[in-house]
This record gives C-alpha cells, structure tokens and sequence, in this order.
C-alpha cells in the first residue's frame, strides 16, 4: 500500500501532507518553497511508495474557478506530466486556510507561531487530504 500527497499550492509556498502507509491518518509533513516542489516530489516518490495526489481546487463562493487557478493549472499540468504512473484527483480547498487557523488556536498554538504562514499552509493540505479521504468514493 502506498502513501496519498495532498498539496496545498500556492505562489510562494507549498504545503504537503501524505497519509500512512495504510491510509488511515493524514499527517502534515512540510512546506516547501514553490520553486523547490517538483525536485521534493521527486525525491518523496523515489523514497515512498505513493498511490497518488490530491491537490486543492480554488472555488469562489459561487463555485467558479478563483483566481489562484491561473498558477496552480499550470502547475497541476506539469505534475501529470511529471507523473503519468500517478492519478491526480482535484478537491475543493475552499476556506482551508481558515480552517487551518481555527485549528491552530483551538490546539492551543501560540499567537507568534500561529503568525508562520508554512505551518498554517502543511496543515491546511492536510486539512484537503483528509477531506479527500471521508468521501465515499474516492479513487484511491
């Protein structure tokens, strides 16, 4: 059994979460920066036995595409073709962030470390990832 990657895209950083081996609990791994994501997937892969990717869907309120999609296509179009052996499923990653935030405060974090945007951005892939996992018919 191999690992999901949840990836929390964005210009400057990138947060990444995976699963366990068994695809039980999604955990935060890190933040990397944009310009670095591709030579960390690859190294990742190489290492780990991974099933596939989910990546968050920016949406407006009004379900139609927000503007953080004219970088993160791209992205997800070179990710394909950088994985071909890989599935890319696509989630909706509206109010992650947020979330991210909430979670933050109700575990307790402190006002300063709240404040590092890369914590904030590993636990909102991971936050993507585990939404990935309750639906019930996910693909992998």
């Amino acid at each position: 059994m191999g690992r999901i990657i949840a990836i929390d895209y964005g210009r400057k950083r990138v947060g990444i979460a995976v699963t366990d081996p068994g695809k039980i609990i999604a955990n935060a791994l890190t933040t990397v920066h944009a310009k670095d994501i591709f030579t960390f997937l690859k190294d990742y892969v190489n290492k780990e036995e991974t099933e596939g990717f989910v990546i968050g869907q920016a949406r407006q309120m009004d379900n139609t595409a927000s503007e953080s999609s004219e970088f993160i296509e791209p992205f997800v179009k070179k990710l394909k073709k950088t994985f071909p052996q890989l599935p890319v499923e696509r989630i909706d990653e509206r109010f992650t962030s947020k979330m991210a935030l909430d979670a933050m405060i109700q575990g307790g974090t402190k006002k300063k470390d709240r404040q590092n945007k890369g914590k904030i951005d590993a636990i909102s892939a991971t936050i993507i990832l585990q939404s990935y996992m309750e639906k019930p018919n996910r693909k992998f």
